[in-house]
């Protein structure tokens, strides 16, 4: 399994259009992943939480995009969240990958698309 720092790197997504490369944030640690986009009013690109299986949205000023992925990078399922909601955990994922809404589908990330994880950190991937 991948064991990534926080820091930033690149999300390519390898979908039916070839592969489109997105920013990306990195949130491997406790309290990177804890903090996650609260406050924030945007985003460029991704974050990455990892590891984890689910999410919520309280205190979030904006809807998120969440794709839950799983140990390969093999995209679960895609689901748009707004302030204020428990995500329920799901079982298979190993990875939450946190955008604006409606971003997600514009890069190609659905059930079923692989993604890959550049890191710009050492100990990355």
């Amino acid at each position: 399994m991948a064991r990534w720092r926080d820091g930033r790197g690149r999300l390519i997504v390898h979908g039916d259009a070839g592969a489109v490369t997105v920013p990306l944030e990195i949130a491997s640690s406790y309290r990177a992943r804890t903090r996650g986009l609260l406050g924030r009013t945007s985003l460029d690109g991704a974050l990455l939480l990892s590891p984890a299986n689910s999410v919520h949205t309280f205190r979030m000023r904006i809807p998120i995009d969440v794709a839950y992925l799983d140990r390969r990078l093999n995209v679960l399922t895609v689901r748009t969240m707004p302030p204020g909601r428990l995500g329920l955990p799901r079982l298979r994922a190993r990875h939450v990958l946190e955008a604006e809404a409606g971003a997600m589908a514009g890069w190609g990330v659905r059930a079923g698309a692989r993604v890959e994880v550049v890191s710009s950190s050492c100990g990355g991937r």
